[in-house]
């Protein structure tokens, strides 16, 4: 069995945790912060063996085989750069780098070591999208036209959610979501893209609007924190209509085809969500492979570089960028 070290203790951190900690076939060996005492509170109340008090000391441990990082946006390069130096394995938080460049930088380092690295877009893993997936590549609800998304939420982080020198914002946070659940179904390389932000008083965005067009079909997604929208996403054909409540964590799915009564799919999860792309990334690793098949690199850096296309539209610069 493969050991996970975990790279820092924050709320999404704690969330994998849980998780891990409800999975027969997933062992936590370690747990790293920059302080040990965090590291160990954390490590107590998991039961995970081992408590580092950095992140060097996590990649230096010899009975880690792979590592989730959980770290801001703004580190994500340099922690897994300093794991595949190590010899580690990465599933590594969304998004996955502040820029496409990074990306390709890190991913091509990934190869070359013989290391597995995936994005945790655990949108895409989630099993009732293979169910979602059949049913638009049958014909049922005509051919694609359209995409909607929409996501928002309010928080007591704001600060820390906005903040510019953790890579803050929107966009990295939640806009990853519409933008690879549009990518999805329309493909990774729009032909065209226009954006629009509400910018914040740090610096970074706020609220966004995103408009992708590919091959005949359009898509609309508008993202924000500091405003509660309910989390939707829709599918529109020339026959009908998937709704999808929940859309970056699905259980349940509504089929509107026109002229029969709607239908619900539904396809729970078996802890929360997060086990599909622990499952993945183990499974991969274990297996030899540098990539995986479902959330594959390709995929990573082709979102990225819409999110650069929205910034170099929008203007927002961090400033370890300028």
């Amino acid at each position: 069995m493969f050991r996970w070290g975990i790279l820092s203790t924050g709320t999404i951190a704690r969330n994998f945790a849980e998780t891990c900690a409800k999975m027969d076939d997933v062992a936590v060996q370690a747990v790293a912060s920059r302080d040990a005492a965090t590291a160990r509170a954390f490590a107590d109340e998991f039961g995970i063996p081992t408590a580092h008090g950095s992140y060097e000391a996590l990649a230096a441990d010899p009975e880690v085989d792979i590592v989730y990082i959980a770290t801001p946006h703004s580190r994500h390069f340099e922690d897994m750069k300093r794991m595949i130096d190590a010899g580690k394995h990465i599933l590594c938080e969304k998004s996955f780098t502040t820029d496409a460049r990074q990306a390709e930088e890190i991913l091509a380092y990934a190869r070359e070591r013989g290391v597995f690295v995936m994005e945790a877009f655990w949108t895409k893993l989630i099993p009732l999208y293979r169910q979602i997936e059949q049913i638009v590549r049958s014909g049922e609800i005509g051919e694609l036209r359209a995409v909607t998304a929409q996501y928002g939420y309010t928080t007591g982080r704001m600060a820390r959610k906005f903040d510019a020198q953790l890579a803050g914002g929107t966009l990295l946070d939640i806009g990853v979501y519409a933008i690879g659940f549009a990518c999805m179904f329309m493909g990774y390389a729009p032909e065209r893209v226009v954006a629009s932000m509400v910018m914040n008083d740090q610096g970074t965005d706020a609220t966004d609007a995103v408009t992708l067009h590919k091959d005949g079909v359009c898509a609309q997604l508008i993202t924000t924190i500091g405003a509660n929208i309910p989390t939707f996403g829709a599918l529109y054909g020339t026959k009908g209509h998937i709704d999808i409540p929940d859309f970056k964590n699905p259980q349940r799915a509504v089929v509107c085809v026109d002229g029969q009564a709607p239908r619900e799919i539904v396809s729970p999860f078996e802890i929360n969500g997060f086990e599909y792309e622990i499952r993945e990334a183990q499974a991969c690793a274990a297996a030899g492979r540098g990539e995986s098949a479902v959330m594959t690199h390709e995929n990573t850096v082709a979102v990225m570089r819409i999110m650069d296309e929205v910034r170099r539209q929008c203007g927002p610069v961090f400033p370890f960028e300028a």
